[in-house]
């Protein structure tokens, strides 16, 4: 036996130490014994490695405002007709029963549930189009938010001021991108201290682009990497879409399903991507997954669900949406980061599920498009995987359905939520506990039916799988139909995120409520506005529980060369605060503070001591702010 010297001691311990600092954790060893009764015997194909250098940068010094956007309104991808049978002949079941008085509660169960609380909430990103909404956020332990839909990206603090707000072309401003910008995922790395975001361009082989980007700094201010990968890596006339990211140690992982240009699903691939040169701006080394077993739809990656990461690889799971024979998962064990010897090992869980009929609106006849089983949502946490989506809950109605899968046996636990004539659609996941061994979660989701309009909101399930009561994030104030005469799309992800170095357990999510906007070329449109939150159990005392209200605000001229003048409306008098916030998130000037009586009120002031650039007017009324408005500065 090799005799250990001091000097391989101590740097055994300095790496131990820094890994624990960094919140490095190791993965559960699958036994042996079940790995065999549910392994699946098909090898996946491992491409070569792939090099992709440097794109470009973000650097929030944006000189243009094309604002472009080309809207493809029809949906692109459908399901099999099979599939698509079953739902609608279950959103038939629906409709002859749109007058049937659904007066069930939601089953809870247990009582020592945590029931969730709304803090700080207010408004986010706009509509400009886009269908679905598709939203995405993250939370950093430092406080900053970053929060996208399909049409824009902007970056909040906790309290709700708005610094930062661009749309994808403009945010990007890179003429090489001459197609779509869309499907924007985003998380936050916690062992690194930095944003991962992904962001799709192109619906064709020939423009198919996965656009990776990597914060700077842990300030998504400071700017972005970013990267330009392949949307067509097989070169075998497909295009990428329908993404999912995920996190471990030393890598960042990017999912999604492949389609072919004359149409139909081809097949999900895997990008396996090291992370630090990513951070750093160096040139990418990464390799794709491709030929996986049993022709998964959406593999998500499950990252770690509490402060630091885990590996080496990465855990991921997928239903099988395209089929109404399938009763199980797919789990599969990416075994080593790309600098190892990786494999990817798959086996089948037993599941419970079924497709479920389109939701319901009220005051309109339009259908909201609940898609297939997709599965949504999963982290990894203390030998189990935590992962949702939805499915049947009963006659026709969609549920959540979350589910517990044992890393080290391939078991399942399963548990399913809902209610009767609503439909409870596009659920994610997060941990709500202090220990790695308590498995209570929180779970965000939309509901909608006959007699409500779309809405957000939030339920507990706890260590036990015992669930609490939902409650309402934000209630919906009409329907959406976005000018569609039947149907319109309601997904496809909700945003969910975990503020890590809390004192108590605190999550924040993004999601979509009705409502109706005006918009210059098209009038008032019932459409979907996005919600930002901040769930606690109650116990933080420290955090404004009032709703933060958006009202309309008038900020003339703008761009601004002179003078700037505000006009806003208060519904009754109270303090009222003015500041200059830069793109930084940085007060630059208070400009007044004082009583603000009811009714309309103006400010005007001298732009002269602003440098050129983009700042945002914030306005506060007794602490709670009712007005975030960028200002260009020329």
């Amino acid at each position: 036996m090799k005799r250990l010297t001091k000097k391989t001691v101590l740097t055994f311990l300095l790496t131990l130490s820094v890994a624990f600092a960094q919140g490095q954790f190791i993965k559960t060893k699958i036994d042996s014994k079940a790995a065999n009764e549910k392994r699946i015997n098909v090898t996946p194909l491992k491409s070569e490695k792939q090099t992709t250098e440097l794109s470009g940068e973000i650097l929030h010094n944006l000189n243009t405002n094309w604002a472009m956007t080309f809207k493809h309104l029809e949906k692109s991808h459908e399901l099999p007709e099979d599939v698509m049978k079953i739902k609608r002949e279950k959103t038939l079941l629906k409709l002859q029963d749109i007058n049937k008085d659904f007066s069930d509660k939601e089953k809870v169960s247990g009582n020592k549930t945590i029931t969730p609380v709304v803090a700080t909430n207010f408004a986010g990103n706009k509509y400009a189009g886009f269908l679905p909404p598709d939203n995405t956020m993250a939370i950093s332990n430092g406080g900053l938010i970053v929060t996208a839909v399909n049409s824009n990206i902007e970056y909040y603090n906790t309290s709700g001021t708005l610094l930062y707000s661009s749309s994808f072309d403009n945010f990007f401003n890179d003429p090489t991108l001459t197609s779509s910008l869309y499907d924007p995922v985003i998380l936050y790395d916690s062992g690194a201290d930095r944003f991962f975001m992904v962001v799709l361009h192109g619906n064709s082989s020939s423009t198919s682009k996965v656009i990776v980007c990597f914060s700077k700094t842990n300030n998504p201010s400071n700017g972005w990497w970013v990267y330009k990968l392949t949307g067509n890596p097989l070169n075998d006339a497909s295009w990428f879409d329908y993404p999912k990211i995920g996190v471990s140690n030393n890598e960042v992982y990017v999912t999604g399903n492949l389609y072919y240009n004359s149409g139909g699903n081809n097949q999900s691939v895997i990008y396996q991507i090291p992370k630090s040169t990513g951070y750093s701006g160096g040139s990418l080394s990464w390799q794709y997954w491709s030929n996986i077993s049993q022709s998964p739809f959406t593999l998500v990656p499950a990252s770690y669900g509490h402060q630091g990461n885990y590996g080496p690889g990465i855990y991921l799971v997928s239903t099988d949406e395209n089929s109404v024979f399938t009763d199980k998962f797919r789990f599969y064990d990416l075994t080593d980061d790309m600098s190892g010897s990786p494999s990817l090992n798959v086996f089948s869980i037993d599941a419970d599920f079924a497709i479920a009929g389109d939701a319901l609106q009220l005051g309109t006849s339009v259908t909201l498009d609940n898609g297939g089983n997709r599965g949504l949502n999963a982290f990894y946490l203390n030998g189990t995987v935590h992962f949702v989506f939805h499915s049947e809950y009963a006659n026709g109605y969609n549920g959540i359905n979350y589910n517990r899968i044992n890393t080290s046996a391939l078991t399942n636990i399963n548990r399913k939520f809902g209610l009767n004539g609503y439909d409870y659609s596009y659920p994610a996941v997060v941990s709500y506990s202090t220990s790695v061994s308590d498995k209570s979660v929180m779970i965000a989701f939309l509901r909608s039916g006959s007699s409500i309009y779309p809405q957000i909101r939030v339920v507990n399930c706890d260590n036990s799988m015992n669930w609490s009561s939902s409650i309402t994030v934000k209630n919906g104030n009409t329907y959406a139909d976005n000018g569609f005469p039947t149907q319109t799309r309601w997904g496809d992800y909700t945003g969910i995120s975990r503020k890590h170095n809390a004192t108590n357990p605190e999550i924040w999510l993004g999601a979509q409520y009705g409502t109706t906007r005006f918009i210059s070329s098209f009038g008032n449109v019932n459409c979907f506005e996005t919600w930002i939150a901040q769930i606690t159990n109650g116990i933080t005392t420290n955090i404004p529980s009032n709703s933060i209200q958006k009202t309309e605000v008038k900020v003339f001229p703008n761009p601004i060369y002179n003078m700037f003048n505000i006009e806003f409306n208060l519904n009754e008098s109270s303090n009222i605060e003015i500041t200059i916030i830069d793109i930084n998130g940085q007060l630059v000037k208070l400009l007044y503070k004082d009583l603000g009586k009811k009714g309309k009120n103006s400010l005007s002031f001298n732009k002269s001591a602003l440098n050129k650039g983009i700042y945002f007017i914030s306005i506060k009324s007794d602490k709670n702010i009712i007005k975030n408005e960028k200002i260009i500065i020329q």
